[in-house]
C-alpha cells in the first residue's frame, strides 16, 4: 500500500469494529437515555430548561397568531378575513407536500416543521406588518410624498424586513437544532416552510382587501379582483416567497456543511444568502411598479429560470444524501455493524419502501399464525418468526388488529432504523469535513446502539429489499461477517459475561483491509 493511500486511510474516521465477544464492551460505551441530549443540562438556571423553552416559544408565537389574526381582520373585515383564510389555505398542502418529499431522505422532526411554519405565519408576518406600516408612514411624513414612500416601502423597507424576520426561523433552528441541520437540504426546507407560512398571511390580507374591494364596485366571478389576486398569487406565484428564503436556507445549509474552523465562510455564507434573497425580493416587488409589463418580464425571464435552478440544487442534494450513504455505510458493515446489502438498501428510496412494507407484512403474517414466509420461496435471511398460538378466548376481529398492529410496529422500526443510519452516514460525513461536533464519538455509538436494538427486525427486510429492487451485485459485496439468525439484543444478554479485551485492544481501530 502506497504512502498516499495510507494517509487517505488513515484520515477517514474510525469504527468502533464489531466482535461479537467485545460487543459488551463497546455498547457499555454508550450513555444511559438520560444522557442521549448532547449538550447537559444546568442545574439552576431556568432557561435553559427544554420545558422552558418549549412554554416560551408557544407563548410567543401564540401571541404573535393573536395579533397577527387581530390586524388582519381589522383590515379585511370579519367577512373578508374569512373568505381569504378559505382561499389562502389551498396552496398551503401543495408547498408542505413539495418541502416535506424534498426531505424525505432524512426527515427532519415535525416540530421543527411546525415551529417554522407558525414563525412565518404569525412571527414574522407580525414583524413585517408593523415594520413595513411605520417605515411607510415615517417616509410619507418625511418627504411629504405617500406615492414615493409606498414605492420605497414595497422595494426597499419590505424585503428587508420580511426577508429578515424569516431568516430568524431558520438561525434558531440551526444554532438551536443543530443536530438536525446537516446541509442544503435541511436549510431549504426549513426556509421554504417559513416562507410558505408567511405567504399564508399574507395571502389572506391580500384576498380578504380584494375581496373588499369586489364588494364596493360589485364585481363578482371571474372578473372581480378576488379571482385575479388568487391567479396571480396562488397559481401563478405560490413559489414566490419561499424562492426568495430558500436563497437564505442555501446560504445555512452550506455553512452547516462546512468545517468547523472555516468560521468567517459559516458566517458570511448565510449573509450572502439573505442578501440574494433581499435583492429578488426587491426585484419581485418592483417589477410591477416601474412597467405595466415589468412583473411579466421578470416573471419570464428572472423568476422561472431561477425556481428551476433553486429546484435542480434542491434535488441534487437530495440525491447526494443517498450517494453519502453509499459511500458511508460500507465501513460499518465492514466492521460488523450492518449486513453487506444494507447500504445498497438504505441508498435507494423505493429499496427504503420495500423494506417496511416487507416487514410489515411478514410480522402480520407471523401474528396470524401462518408460517409463510412473505418474502418470497427460497428466501432465508427474512425467514418469518415462528406463529405464536391465540388464546381461543380471542375474536376474529381482535387477531386481526393484533396482527395488523404488529406489522405496524415492524414497518416502523424499519423506518427508525433507516432514519439512524442516515444520520449516522452524515455524522461520519461531517467527522470527514472536520465539521463534526466534539462528541462525534458519543453520537456515534448512541445510533449504533439505537440501530442494535432494531437489527433483527430491520436487517433482513433491508437484505430482502436490495434483491427485490435488484441492487445486489454478488461480484461487489464481501462475505457476511455474521450469519442471521441474529443474537437477542434488547438486553444484550449474549455478551454480557464476555471476557475483557486484551491488552492494546482498542474498539475504534477499522480492519486494514475489508474481509474478502
Amino acid at each position: 500500500m502506497s504512502d498516499g493511500s495510507v494517509q487517505q486511510w488513515q484520515s477517514q474516521p474510525a469504527v468502533p469494529l464489531l466482535e461479537e465477544q467485545r460487543v459488551g464492551e463497546i455498547l457499555a460505551a454508550v450513555p444511559e437515555r438520560r444522557h442521549w441530549r448532547y449538550r447537559p443540562r444546568r442545574v439552576g438556571m431556568v432557561w435553559r430548561s427544554r420545558t422552558f423553552r418549549l412554554a416560551a416559544v408557544f407563548t410567543v408565537l401564540a401571541l404573535c397568531g393573536l395579533a397577527i389574526l387581530a390586524l388582519v381582520r381589522d383590515q379585511t373585515g370579519t367577512q373578508g378575513f374569512l373568505v381569504g383564510l378559505g382561499l389562502a389555505v389551498l396552496p398551503v398542502p401543495l408547498l408542505l407536500a413539495a418541502f416535506r418529499w424534498l426531505d424525505r431522505v432524512d426527515p427532519g422532526p415535525w416540530r421543527n416543521v411546525l415551529f417554522a411554519f407558525a414563525w412565518g405565519a404569525f412571527a414574522a408576518a407580525l414583524v413585517a406588518i408593523l415594520a413595513n406600516s411605520f417605515a411607510t408612514r415615517w417616509i410619507a411624513t418625511t418627504t411629504a410624498d405617500p406615492s414615493n414612500a409606498d414605492t420605497l416601502g414595497a422595494t426597499v423597507i419590505a424585503p428587508v424586513v420580511e426577508e429578515s424576520a424569516k431568516a430568524a426561523a431558520v438561525l434558531l433552528i440551526f444554532l438551536f437544532r443543530r443536530r438536525e441541520f446537516n446541509g442544503i437540504v435541511d436549510g431549504v426546507v426549513i426556509a421554504g416552510i417559513t416562507a410558505s407560512g408567511f405567504a399564508f398571511t399574507e395571502n389572506i390580507l391580500y384576498l380578504g382587501n380584494a375581496f373588499g374591494q369586489d364588494q364596493q364596485i360589485g364585481t363578482s366571478g371571474v372578473v372581480s379582483v378576488t379571482a385575479a389576486t388568487f391567479f396571480v398569487r396562488a397559481v401563478m406565484s405560490p413559489f414566490a416567497h419561499p424562492l426568495f428564503t430558500v436563497l437564505t436556507g442555501i446560504g445555512f445549509g452550506l455553512a452547516a456543511a462546512s468545517a468547523r474552523r472555516r468560521r468567517v465562510r459559516r458566517v458570511l455564507l448565510p449573509l450572502l444568502g439573505l442578501v440574494l434573497a433581499m435583492g429578488m425580493h426587491s426585484l419581485w416587488n418592483g417589477s410591477a411598479v416601474f412597467s405595466p409589463y415589468g412583473f411579466y418580464a421578470v416573471y419570464a425571464v428572472f423568476m422561472v429560470p431561477v425556481f428551476g435552478l433553486v429546484t435542480w440544487l434542491a434535488i441534487w442534494s437530495r440525491r447526494r444524501e443517498l450517494r453519502t450513504l453509499a459511500a458511508e455505510l460500507p465501513a460499518y458493515a465492514a466492521a460488523g455493524w450492518l449486513s453487506p446489502a444494507e447500504p445498497l438498501a438504505l441508498s435507494s428510496m423505493r429499496a427504503r419502501g420495500l423494506a417496511r412494507d416487507a416487514a410489515r407484512r411478514q410480522y402480520a403474517v407471523a401474528a396470524r399464525g401462518s408460517r409463510a414466509v412473505p418474502y418470497g420461496p427460497g428466501w432465508s435471511p427474512g425467514a418469518a418468526p415462528g406463529p405464536a398460538p391465540w388464546p381461543s378466548t380471542q375474536t376474529a376481529a381482535q387477531m386481526e388488529a393484533a396482527a395488523k398492529a404488529q406489522g405496524k410496529a415492524a414497518a416502523q422500526a424499519v423506518a427508525e432504523y433507516e432514519s439512524f443510519a442516515t444520520s449516522l452516514a452524515s455524522l461520519r460525513l461531517q467527522a470527514r469535513r472536520g465539521a463534526a461536533c466534539p462528541d462525534f464519538t458519543d453520537r456515534e455509538l448512541e445510533l449504533l446502539h439505537h440501530l442494535w436494538q432494531r437489527r433483527e427486525v430491520a436487517a433482513p427486510a433491508l437484505a430482502y429489499a436490495a434483491q427485490a429492487a435488484g441492487l445486489l451485485r454478488p461480484h461487489r459485496l464481501p462475505s457476511p461477517p455474521y450469519a442471521p439468525p441474529f443474537p437477542p439484543h434488547a438486553q444484550y444478554g449474549a455478551y454480557r459475561n464476555a471476557p475483557a479485551p486484551g491488552p492494546g485492544y482498542n474498539p475504534y481501530l477499522l480492519p486494514q483491509q475489508p474481509p474478502h
